[in-house]
């Protein structure tokens, strides 16, 4: 099982006062953190390495994930951004890696689509039409990803990234020289996307879509506000049914219920 990395080192100031104490990885949706959330999905799955990046208020971050995840300091995470704090964690990814946006909300059924894809390198995607802004923009060619990035023009995308992927130990050893490149350009305020789309034409990375699944990426209050209301009820609703399912009783040809005639 590969390590997995969380990318859990920003502040998230589009969320106002919510993140004056707390990083927005510590934000509460329901029972828990969205950085615990997203460790439970990761035990459920059996992924025993975990290494957290922080930044901002890292030794709160620390403090909530003793035990169970390592925890690695961006020292520069106010003039850097996520591609840099990958290349923080690059010695524990180098035998392959899960990657998740510590500010993501996800059904646990993401993740294990992912685990489950039998490409080395994929990636959850959400297909859909209409896109917003701040959204990134994923351009497919079948299930193959052609092109990565907020600034896609709109009529080229298919799909929006959810932010939880995989990378082999070949594709991460090519993903690391790339941003080794990317970096010594001056690339540190880049998110990890701008090397994605820099390696795809190199480096076949495959789409795991997920659509009907319950997720949100949370940036702004309203976004925290619908995982509240929203998502996290979905996401429980989903649970319920599974368990529902699994302890239902198997209808054999020996216990079905016989008809009887007028």
């Amino acid at each position: 099982m590969p390590t997995a990395i969380i990318l859990a080192a920003g502040r998230g100031r589009r969320l106002g006062h919510l993140t004056d104490a707390d990083p927005k990885c510590l934000l509460r949706v329901g029972p828990g953190t969205l950085l615990e959330h997203q460790l439970d999905a990761l035990q459920a799955q059996g992924v025993e390495s975990v290494v957290v990046v922080a930044g901002y208020h890292a030794e709160r971050v620390a403090a909530q994930v003793a035990g169970r995840a390592r925890c690695l300091v961006n020292e520069r995470h106010e003039t850097t951004n996520s591609l840099y704090s990958l290349w923080l964690a690059r010695e524990h990814a180098r035998e392959g890696f899960l990657l998740l946006n510590a500010d993501v909300l996800f059904d646990p059924e993401v993740l294990r689509r992912v685990l489950d894809s039998p490409h080395p390198e994929a990636l959850a995607v959400e297909r859909r039409r209409g896109f917003e802004a701040e959204e990134m923009k994923v351009e497919l060619d079948g299930e193959r990803i052609r092109a990565m990035s907020k600034r896609l023009p709109a009529e080229r995308a298919h799909a929006e990234n959810v932010g939880v992927l995989k990378f082999s130990a070949a594709g991460a050893g090519l993903l690391f020289a790339r941003m080794e490149k990317l970096l010594a350009a001056g690339a540190e305020r880049e998110m990890c996307p701008f090397a994605f789309d820099s390696l795809a034409a190199e480096q076949p990375l495959y789409a795991v879509p997920i659509e009907g699944l319950p997720w949100i990426e949370i940036d702004f209050a309203d976004d925290l506000a619908r995982a509240r209301e929203e998502v996290w009820p979905a996401i429980l609703a989903r649970r319920q049914r599974a368990a529902a399912l699994d302890a239902a009783p198997a209808v054999s040809a020996g216990n079905r219920p016989t008809a009887v005639g007028n």
